[in-house]
């Protein structure tokens, strides 16, 4: 075990810097690899979490547009729109991502509708089990769901 990974353990942000001169120092042999290997993917996992995140937030507003139009707001609208321009900036970084926007959206659609439930207090019955919408009206910045 390298002699960098107790200082992993206790002082992270020193163990960043540490592995950083290091590697420009090209001293591999004494990298911490395996936690840099961890904490790489970790880099990367936080990205798609993020998109999830946002893509949740984004359904239950869309969720919310459409079945609830009567308390339609500009606040609404707003959140909708800053939520695509943030997934777009997150995809425009990580282009590798975008292939998983249908499975992010799977994984973040059951949570918004059930923060759309919680949120609203109308019956389960008008919120769809599934998503809606395609990938493509998600993100699109100017569709709105018609209302119901």
């Amino acid at each position: 075990m390298q002699a960098t990974t107790p200082l992993y353990r206790t002082d992270f942000y020193a163990w960043t810097k540490t592995q950083a001169a290091l590697l420009q120092a090209e001293e591999f042999e004494n990298l911490d690899l395996p936690n840099l290997i961890e904490e790489i993917e970790a880099m990367g996992n936080s990205q798609r979490t993020e998109v999830v995140n946002r893509l949740k937030v984004l359904l239950m507003h869309l969720l919310k547009w459409q079945f609830q139009a009567d308390h339609r707001s500009r606040s609404w609208r707003n959140t909708i729109k800053v939520q695509r321009w943030d997934i777009d900036a997150i995809l425009a970084d990580n282009p590798s991502l975008r292939r998983e926007v249908p499975e992010c959206i799977a994984k973040a659609y059951p949570r918004a509708r059930k923060e759309a439930i919680e949120e609203t207090g109308l019956l389960r019955s008008p919120w769809p089990d599934a998503c809606p919408w395609i990938v493509e009206q998600i993100l699109d910045e100017e569709w709105l769901p018609d209302e119901q």
